[in-house]
């Protein structure tokens, strides 16, 4: 696709074609680092996980999805050792899921990842354009969800 193609698509696509670049290009990067089993929905559970664990509700209300869709999820990641099921501090009946060392691994390959992602984005627009772009769509996201959005990042399904 060249680039007068780019110039005609509508800001939905360029902000959903924008996102999928970044995903597709952090797992690539995680896959070569040894975390080729993580998924972006694990993302997602992982910044609602961090810093101090989520129970299994807290994890389905902020994802959107069952607890039964919640329980599947941890069952992978804790057979592929990023989490570990605890029992609750303050409700020894209830379970906390909580990151392991190779979790709080992948979660720090991410963040010097996207850092890295967002410095070559910068290098190709400009680091003035690219301070701008986000301030801009900081602008929009929260003059647009004033009284309705929520201080954490859902994924889109």
């Amino acid at each position: 696709m060249n680039h007068q193609v780019f110039n005609e698509l509508d800001l939905t696509s360029l902000l959903s074609l924008s996102f999928s670049a970044l995903i597709d290009e952090l797992h690539d990067r995680l896959r070569e680092l040894g975390f080729g089993d993580i998924r972006p929905a694990h993302g997602f559970m992982f910044k609602c996980i961090t810093p101090n664990g989520a129970t299994g509700i807290e994890l389905a209300e902020y994802l959107g999805i069952t607890k039964q869709a919640v329980s599947k999820m941890v069952d992978y990641l804790e057979k592929s050792g990023y989490v570990v099921r605890q029992t609750h501090p303050t409700d020894k009946r209830g379970k906390i899921i909580v990151l392991t060392e190779r979790g709080w691994l992948v979660v720090k390959a991410k963040e010097k990842i996207l850092t890295e992602i967002e410095g070559g984005w910068s290098k190709n627009i400009g680091t003035e354009r690219m301070q701008m772009l986000k301030e801009d769509l900081s602008k929009l996201v929260f003059e647009e969800n004033t009284g309705k959005l929520s201080s954490r990042l859902r994924p889109v399904w």
